[in-house]
């Protein structure tokens, strides 16, 4: 990495799966504003379902999620408070077409084959699910079994994205996460033997004790496997927001030089294996729906990371869980006990929002188009003059080499996308720099 960049490195960003991202939310918009907002979608409106599943059997040292351990005990309360959410989100809506599903967590297959099942049937009961649905699930690799994977494909689940992270014994002791080689591949074969054959991996850089050897290894490893679709993240240590993530030697960790090094080698291998990149950290086979969205400039981003196609609403589930309609952002309740309450008082769940304005729109497109394809003209939104602030803030950048400027269009060349984020947040009117909210651009 050029020396002269390192202070762009190491500046903080939001990812932008939002505008604004969610640490902007705030009370101001609860329960009887997101009421509201569902009853007043139209009944042609297609619906993306997002289920937050937020257990697991281990807690990881690196996860910035909102989890809970299991500790063992039957998490059937918490299944049977989620089909009641379902129920009261549902009754508020009426019948809606469902074009995607999408079951994070935590460790969605925490869930038995029956309680998934359960599930499953309680969102046919209620929407039109498309017979093309995109239907996906996250899954930790060490708890797939054969009975789950038959019980996903049953139910029309259709990608499955294993957390792989790193796959090298040394990191993964670092990062509370031990998977050996040998499960993962397991892993795939019980998929892929159920007929579960689209697969994602989810790699990470930037881990503690992990150098650049160590994340050429796990490309290779992981490569191997044929998984349709990589995302590669930076770790993003946050122990301020994250308790866990104290347990990690921040000592051990690769400063932003080698952060950036690491990701440019990745980038380079999995273009060189045959994966195509797909914005920021994404990258996929030519054939897949991701990579063909990307060559024809169709690409979306959202909670979900990268995704071919978006619905017009996206209807969260589960505690933490972050709605998107029309009217704005809601977010569930984080802590179960809370949102489980809230849902047996046949309340919306909700803690907070954020009320979409015109200009909160405008802005979002922009960041949109440089998240997605890393260029926007400006023409369309009024030019540069609508935007003075962001015109002076990309100064810097631009004289770095990192973004180019001429007239009322904006490029980053491919040598500097992973400061995409930091081109993004010149156009973020919430931006508080002071403010340790976010990871470090790189």
């Amino acid at each position: 990495m050029d020396p002269q960049l390192l202070p762009f490195a190491e500046r903080q960003a939001p990812r932008y799966t939002s505008y604004p991202s969610a640490n902007h939310f705030d009370a101001s918009v609860n329960a009887e504003t997101y009421g509201s907002w569902l009853r007043a979608l139209s009944p042609d409106t297609s619906l993306s379902l997002y289920l937050h599943v937020p257990y697991c059997r281990e807690l990881c040292w690196y996860c910035g999620c909102n989890t809970y351990l299991t500790r063992g005990g039957d998490i059937g309360d918490f299944v049977t408070a989620l089909m009641m959410e379902v129920d009261l989100v549902a009754s508020k809506l009426g019948s809606h077409r469902v074009g995607e599903i999408h079951w994070g967590g935590g460790t969605p297959n925490v869930l038995s084959p029956e309680q998934f099942s359960r599930l499953v049937r309680q969102i046919h009961f209620w929407f039109d699910v498309a017979s093309d649905v995109a239907h996906a699930v996250e899954l930790d690799p060490r708890y797939v079994t054969r009975e789950l994977a038959e019980e996903y494909v049953a139910a029309g689940v259709g990608r499955a994205s294993l957390g792989v992270q790193d796959l090298n014994p040394h990191v993964q002791k670092a990062i509370g996460r031990v998977q050996p080689i040998e499960q993962v591949r397991q892993a795939v074969e019980t998929l892929r033997g159920a007929g579960l054959t689209q697969l994602s991996f989810d790699l990470m850089y930037g881990l503690s004790g992990q150098t650049a050897d160590d994340l050429a290894r796990t490309i290779r490893l992981a490569a191997d496997l044929q998984p349709n679709r990589i995302a590669l993240f930076g770790y993003a240590h946050v122990p301020w927001f994250k308790r866990r993530q104290r347990l990690i030697n921040a000592e051990d960790l690769p400063g932003a030089s080698e952060r950036f090094d690491q990701a440019e080698l990745a980038r380079s291998m999995l273009n060189d294996l045959g994966y195509e990149s797909v914005g920021l950290d994404h990258f996929a086979r030519p054939d897949d729906p991701l990579a063909i969205s990307a060559r024809n400039a169709t690409l979306k981003r959202n909670f979900q990371g990268y995704v071919a196609q978006e619905s017009a609403a996206l209807i969260g589930l589960g505690p933490s869980a972050i709605s998107h309609l029309p009217g704005g952002y809601v977010q569930n309740i984080t802590t179960v006990t809370a949102w489980r309450h809230a849902v047996e008082a046949d309340t919306l769940p909700i803690a907070r929002g954020h009320a979409e304005t015109a200009e909160d729109l405008r802005r979002n497109a922009i960041i949109q188009s440089i998240m997605c394809t890393h260029q926007v003209d400006l023409g369309p939104w009024g030019g540069w003059d609508m935007f003075p602030d962001a015109y002076a803030d990309l100064r810097a950048l631009s004289e770095a080499g990192l973004v180019m400027i001429e007239n009322d269009e904006l490029r980053i060349p491919d040598s500097a996308r992973q400061f995409s984020r930091l081109v993004a947040a010149a156009f973020d009117a919430y931006a508080q720099p002071s403010q340790p909210a976010h990871s470090r651009a790189i």
